[in-house]
């Protein structure tokens, strides 16, 4: 038994090796690249912009607020690493008008060039018990979490696909693995993006066209540009250890970029679903635990 156990594992990591070339994308080079950034002007879409910035990149900065994006526009040129380098600022709702979106990102290819990496950081967040959360408040998370990624994403594909590279990167969130109270509205938003990536990297992998989808946790926003690193085209990109059991447990039909991540996730996979049981277990017990504290504190409230 031990033997043929063996035996597969080292088939296994034959057949992933044979097929490493065809599923390894090539790093992109961020020095003198056009990089644009969704929800440019603040948290993660910053900076992540001035990461790239710090390395040579020419930054292109979609967002809904004009002074909000001047002044992230003046932090970021502090980084430049030569005077070559140009960041444009581009006020505009991502999420309404698909025409006005692919129209203001046409204007940023004829002055950067071709864009070659998309980072889709643009959203918005609204919690609260399922009742309790407006239902336009659904259609608007959606709005923008998803379709505000769908449509830049839509405009600047076809120029990907002719010059043969390309990267884009969808920011989801750790609640986009898991869905967690209070999250009714975000999470399924989150989740879409998900769908929406693995069936995008099947359509253009074959055009040296890569897509990331990033799932940042709750976190210090600094410390992520740093951590989430996604230009070498890595399909998941987590952070921290409970990011990384996530993006293990949650894998399914996703691709792999590495022999190594196929491993992990084939031999990790049996003991992270315990460990997930446990967080589940644990996350039950405190909605529990919860509602039977309100249930008591109304009830006093009632007998007063």
């Amino acid at each position: 038994m031990l033997l043929l156990a063996a035996a597969f594992i080292v088939a296994f990591v034959l057949l992933l090796y044979m097929v490493s070339p065809l599923i390894s994308p090539k790093s992109l080079k961020l020095p003198g690249a056009h990089v644009v950034v969704t929800g440019g002007s603040s948290g993660i879409g910053k900076c992540i912009a001035i990461e790239c910035y710090k390395q040579g990149a020419f930054i292109t900065l979609i967002a809904r607020d004009e002074n909000k994006l001047l002044q992230t526009k003046k932090e970021i040129e502090k980084y430049s690493v030569n005077d070559k380098q140009v960041v444009l600022c581009i006020s505009v709702d991502v999420s309404k008008d698909y025409e006005q979106v692919e129209n203001v990102l046409k204007q940023a290819q004829e002055k950067l060039g071709p864009v070659d990496m998309l980072v889709n950081c643009a959203g918005t967040s609204v919690t609260g018990k399922f009742e309790d959360i407006e239902v336009n408040s659904f259609e608007r998370l959606m709005a923008v979490n998803y379709l505000g990624s769908v449509y830049p994403s839509r405009a600047v594909i076809a120029t990907m696909k002719e010059r043969r590279m390309g990267r884009i990167v969808f920011v989801s969130s750790q609640a986009g693995q898991l869905g967690l109270f209070g999250y009714t509205a975000y999470s399924p938003t989150k989740f879409a993006l998900r769908g929406l990536a693995e069936a995008l990297q099947m359509e253009v992998k074959p055009y040296n066209v890569y897509v990331t989808v990033a799932y940042p946790p709750d976190t210090d926003t600094p410390g992520f540009a740093e951590e989430s690193k996604t230009k070498q085209g890595n399909f998941n990109s987590s952070v921290g250890s409970d990011g990384y059991m996530l993006s293990i447990l949650t894998s399914g039909m996703s691709p792999v970029t590495s022999i190594t991540e196929g491993l992990q996730q084939v031999v990790c996979m049996g003991i992270f679903r315990i460990i997930g049981l446990f967080y589940l277990g644990s996350f039950d017990s405190i909605v529990r635990r919860c509602m039977m504290q309100r249930e008591k504190s109304e009830s006093a409230d009632k007998t007063e």
